[in-house]
């Protein structure tokens, strides 16, 4: 298999209260693994693609064969995401950025509580299902929501930091208050791996 759904870095109850180990349960055990199973079967006979990492398929989106185009865009974009959304968050997390990271968002936002709030309020705001993003575009910092499993990749961007705002994310415990969801969430960044996401990208 070229692509391969990753093990959550923490038990699936780790973010309790805020994600409920049921919800992490099905996102990353049906919702992720869909995404993975469904892109390998897109690449089926693309032997030339199956090698690429999953941020070439998602750059050059434009380019992969019309047949299967929207498959690797759906179900690419859902593996990237979510493989990226899993790691930035953590147990007893949350708190300010430091350091590099840290040191752009004041310099590009004003301020961190500047950033979050631009960022909580386009995450929220992202009509239906799609994602939140704090992105690094053009060397700068920038935040922006993406409909669907959209990835910025495919934008010719690196993201950073992202918040999933389809309902299969919070329904089961924030019914459909996707404010409340995002807004607690901020409570399990893993800011660490966040500020390593951004030193590679």
């Amino acid at each position: 298999m070229a692509h391969q759904l990753p093990d959550l870095p923490y038990p699936h109850a780790a973010l309790e209260p805020i994600i409920d180990e049921q919800t992490m349960r099905i996102h990353h055990g049906k919702h992720h693994a869909g995404y993975v199973s469904k892109l390998n079967a897109a690449l089926e006979g693309h032997p030339d693609l199956q090698n690429k990492s999953i941020k070439d398929l998602l750059g050059g989106i434009n380019s992969i064969p019309e047949e299967i185009r929207t498959a690797v865009r759906n179900n690419g974009g859902g593996h990237a995401n979510h493989s990226l959304f899993w790691r930035a968050m953590a147990r007893d997390a949350g708190g300010e950025p430091t350091g590099e990271l840290g040191d752009a968002i004041n310099e590009t936002f004003g301020s961190f509580e500047k950033f979050k709030e631009e960022f909580s309020k386009t995450a929220t705001g992202q009509f239906g299902s799609g994602w939140g993003w704090l992105v690094v575009s053009g060397g700068k910092l920038k935040v922006y929501s993406t409909p669907n499993q959209d990835s910025p990749y495919m934008k010719g961007d690196t993201p950073v930091v992202g918040v999933d705002v389809w309902e299969h994310a919070y329904y089961l415990k924030y019914q459909n208050d996707r404010g409340t969801y995002v807004d607690r969430w901020w409570g399990v960044v893993n800011w660490q791996q966040v500020n390593e996401n951004y030193k590679q990208a």
